[in-house]
């Protein structure tokens, strides 16, 4: 038995998240029935990170073990053959028999786009978040920066959340703004459920003036989940991808991040 990483980019609308369901309808199920298509025998995958209905990635990791024998490339070629166009395998490599893509990942990287205008999307619909209110942004830094380092996220973690710990670090927050759209950029050891898109509802209530920056800081202390913002929505934010020790020489980049503003 051979293990194999495959580095993949879907487009998380039409499917109910990553984590494969009764229904089929997930991003692992047609992941693992192309693979048992092309590979001719039953095949089961483990990922870096589960994301949630309505989210994108970009360069999702995950492995499993096969029989059968291909280059690298032919696993990419012949495995998108049988995946429908909003899912395509990027990248292939052979990390080593022992490589876990979750356990493995020292650092997890997520992008949330978002649209700053007086009308809602079009083109870009489920593709973007999208505010009507203008943002502030030396506000939503100063938030931002009370959020740094390691923290119990209580208070922006989901109530279904199976995470055996709340206890994260988190080691970067970067905003800018081009054009209509802003870019956050959050990179972590690892995320609670939910814990962007709820770290995004804060953000944005500092950023539009309905909080100040400080409260940021005592909604984190607090450890309360009431006491945070509602859930922003899932159409902008991206996985970007796990990153591991240099070693094991896997992409971190994909062609599907170069379109993000």
């Amino acid at each position: 038995m051979t293990r194999i990483a495959l580095g993949i980019a879907y487009r998380g609308t039409a499917y109910w998240g990553w984590q494969s369901q009764p229904n089929g309808q997930t991003v692992q199920d047609h992941v693992e029935r192309a693979l048992s298509q092309f590979a001719d025998e039953p095949i089961k995958t483990l990922c870096a990170g589960r994301t949630d209905a309505g989210v994108h990635g970009l360069n999702q990791v995950v492995h499993f073990d096969t029989s059968r024998e291909r280059d690298a490339f032919g696993w990419v070629r012949g495995v998108n053959r049988y995946l429908p166009p909003d899912i395509a395998v990027q990248w292939s490599a052979f990390p080593g028999d022992d490589f876990h893509a979750r356990n493995h990942a020292r650092r997890r990287r997520y992008a949330y786009v978002l649209l700053e205008s007086p009308v809602r999307p079009a083109m870009e619909a489920q593709a973007v978040g999208w505010v009507f209110r203008p943002l502030a942004l030396q506000a939503m830094q100063d938030a931002a920066a009370l959020l740094i380092g390691e923290h119990d996220f209580s208070a922006f973690r989901a109530a279904g959340c199976q995470a055996l710990s709340p206890i994260k670090t988190l080691s970067a927050i970067d905003i800018r703004r081009r054009g209509a759209y802003w870019r956050f950029d959050f990179e972590a050891n690892a995320f609670l459920h939910h814990m962007i898109r709820n770290l995004m509802g804060g953000l944005i209530a500092v950023g539009q003036g309905s909080r100040p920056p400080v409260w940021m800081g005592e909604v984190l202390a607090s450890r309360d989940r009431t006491a945070a913002a509602p859930t922003f929505a899932p159409d902008g934010l991206y996985f970007l991808g796990p990153q591991y020790d240099a070693e094991r020489q896997l992409p971190t980049h994909t062609p599907a991040m170069d379109w993000l503003p």
